[in-house]
Formats: C-alpha cells, structure tokens, sequence
C-alpha cells in the first residue's frame, strides 16, 4: 500500500483516513514506548465453514473453504498488512507471519481445528499501517514505515517451543543499515535481502539496499542500487528464463512508481541497468511476480482503477528478452476492486485484490492471452469497490495446499480449495 505522502501527490482522498544508520544489534530488545505489549485474546472468531451456495459464513466465495479467521483483537492489533508463511523443515508444522500495526504475529496453522497462537513481536520502535516480512531459511526479516525501524530479524525455530503461549517475543538480531522501509525482498537461493522503499534521501534515493544475511542474526549491507529512483517493491530471482543471455545472473525487476526497473544485480558492486519501461494508464506501478518459468512478468498497478477508471486490472509484460520487454496481454477482473499484491504456484496466479478479497487467477494458457478467473475468497463482503480495504496479501506456497490471508480489517483467514 502507498505511503500518505505518496498518496496526497497522487490522489485527492486519503486511504486510511530519515535518516539512515549503520550496523547490527544483536543485544536490543523491541521498543514498545515504555507500554506494555497487547497480545490480545487469542480468540478464533470462525472455524471450518465449507463455501457452500456461493458463501462461506458471511463471506462470498468460489471454490475455497474456510478453515480459520482470527479477528485483529485476536492479536491486540487496530490493522493488519503483510503476511508471510513458514513451513518447520524438521516438523513440517506450518506457521502464518501476521504482519500488524504494532508487531507481527505468529499462529500454528498445521491443524486448524487447533490453532495455537503463538505469540507476538512487537514493532521495534513506533506503530505503523505499513510492515512487511519475508523468510529465509528459519529466520523472519521484518521491516516497516515506523521511523528507525530497520529489520528486525527473529529466529523462527524458536516457535517449536513455547511454553505458554501467547508470549511477547523479542528479536534475535536487528539490523539498522536503513531507518523505515517499505517492503523487504528475499533471494533464497542466494542468500540476500534486499530492502526497499527506504528514505527517499539516502545514499540509494530509496531504491534498494542490499543485505548479505547468509549469516541471518550477523547481516551485512554490501550497497545497494538507485538510479532508477524509489522502489515500491520488487523481486529478485537468479534467472533461469529463456534469456540465455542472463543465465545464473541475479536478476532485479523493480515495481518503480511510474515503471518497471530491470537490473542485473549479480556484483554488488556494480549493479548494472538491463532495461526500464513503462506503460499506458500509468497510475502506480507497484507489485509484480515471475511466473515460474520466467516468461512472463505479472503487474499490478494500484492507482490505475481510481485514476482511469478501469476495472482491477492486471498486465502481463513478455520478459522472452530481458533487453527488450513488451506488454503481452491486460487482464480485467470482474469488480472495480484495487489489485495489490500477486504471487504465482503453478498455473494460477493468487491476487491480493483489497475489497474483493483474493481472486485466484488461470494463467495455464497466458502465453495465448488467455487468463480468467477461476475461483474467490472475499473476506471483505461490504462491497467491491476502490477502497484501501479488506486483502492486503496473500501466502499461497504451503506445500499443504492452505492458503493464508491477511485482512487489513478482520485479521487473518486460512482457507482451502473445496473438495
């Protein structure tokens, strides 16, 4: 979602409504402002209700049941954001990663039927509507808007055993190369993260930093790339498309404000620009996602349905040369909803699509321009229209086959395809 002075340039409404530094701290605990933390209830607000006759409880859906929502008093929390997933690679246990105003949140979804609320992290300085965490190995890598923030990093083998659970949990180490950020972006393969939407007056214009966290409680920034201005967000990948030109190169594609950011980021030292391009109706270019093998790029924009007008729209760029990227194909969704974030398992595309919940997308034939929708889980059943409510995102890549979602209204929903 777009920070308020973004917003105030670029619309006429509201939504809801720095300085950088350097280093590690392992030793630090969380700043709450002297308050005491708010874990909240714990409670589960609904359990597995099947989607039956076109609803799921009160909530419109295709094709996906219900399993578990838990509201955001569940968690002490006012809003909800991101939301990420960690799979136990010795227990298989499945954990959601609530991102929240205050903190982050940790709930065992293994067994629905008996969810155990873990515990929670709060933020490490002050509160803000904009966190975001992603996961490398065992760790958690959590960044925010809140001033000072850096990234907080939290060894996830720590939720095995809890003793009582809910528990106030604080970081394992914390790094503060950067203040705020806007969204925090992992290689795995590679073993970096690469912070983005910092302070737009830093030594990389809030473009990208890039942390070394192969050593994930001892991360180091090795530099970072901003010559094609403010990231939003991006994703990186160590290509293997059909460019052989860029083969085993560390790819960078950047969601840019006002365009795509195509760069090779493989020395650190010296990142270098592949290409950038934009697009007609540009309102706010800002998420996009590889399908797997590569080909395709699929964006959102989430200014273009307020702007222009146009239903939720999504654009599928044909990356078969990286050199030279062209708009494939648009797709429309069925509802003037805002599309947010979207990330790619198989031939479905899983759409973060605010007020019309998430929209799971068939993307078997996009190389024909055929894409259409296949199923739905509408978690914010008020409406459909362009509003900065309901889905914020969605974590579509347990092996299980749930399907987590973060509500910026009503919390978390675990949900999975009808039988």
């Amino acid at each position: 979602m777009l920070k308020p002075t973004l917003l105030m340039l670029l619309m006429a409404f509201a939504i809801f409504g720095c300085s950088s530094d350097n280093g590690v701290d392992n030793d630090s605990g969380d700043n709450n402002n002297g308050n005491a933390i708010n874990l909240g209830t714990g409670a589960i607000e609904r359990g597995s209700t099947p989607c039956q006759n076109g609803m799921a409880s009160i909530y419109p859906c295709s094709g996906y049941d219900l399993l578990l929502q838990m509201n955001l008093d569940a968690f002490g929390a006012s809003k909800g954001n991101d939301i990420w997933g960690w799979t136990d690679s010795t227990t298989n246990n499945e954990y959601a990663i609530i991102g929240l105003d205050n903190g982050t949140a940790f709930v065992e979804v293994t067994d629905t039927d008996n969810p155990v609320y873990l515990g929670k992290l709060p933020t490490a300085t002050t509160a803000s509507s904009w966190r975001d965490v992603k996961v490398y190995g065992d760790y958690a890598f959590i960044v925010a808007e809140a001033e000072n923030h850096g990234m907080q990093i939290f060894d996830l083998k720590r939720l095995r055993n809890v003793a009582n659970p809910p528990e106030a949990f604080t970081t394992d180490a914390r790094y503060t190369g950067f203040g705020n950020a806007h969204n925090v972006v992992i290689n795995e393969e590679m073993g970096f993260a690469y912070a983005v939407g910092t302070a737009r007056n830093d030594a990389f214009n809030g473009g990208v930093h890039f942390v070394n966290i192969q050593n994930p409680t001892s991360p180091n920034g090795v530099g970072g790339y901003g010559a094609n201005g403010y990231t939003h967000d991006a994703q990186v990948v160590t290509y293997n498309g059909p460019d052989t030109d860029y083969t085993g190169r560390e790819i960078f594609i950047g969601a840019n404000e006002n365009q795509i950011a195509i760069v090779d980021i493989t020395d650190k030292s010296s990142p270098t620009e592949i290409q950038t391009l934009g697009y007609s109706n540009i309102g706010y270019t800002h998420q996009g996602w590889f399908t797997e093998d590569q080909r395709f790029f699929i964006l959102g924009d989430e200014l273009d349905e307020t702007d222009f007008g146009f239903n939720s729209r999504t654009l599928v760029f044909d990356f078969m040369d990286l050199d030279n990227p062209v708009l494939h194909t648009t797709y429309l969704g069925p509802t003037g909803a805002i599309d947010h974030n979207g990330y790619v398992v198989g031939d479905e595309f899983f759409l973060a699509n605010y007020t019309a919940g998430l929209r799971v997308l068939d993307i078997s034939d996009i190389a024909n321009e055929n894409i259409t929708e296949k199923a739905f889980f509408d978690s914010y059943p008020a409406g459909n229209t362009a509003g900065f409510n309901g889905v914020w995102s969605v974590y579509p890549f347990f092996q299980s086959g749930k399907i987590i979602l973060n509500d910026i209204n009503s919390g978390l929903f675990v949900i999975q395809k009808s039988n």
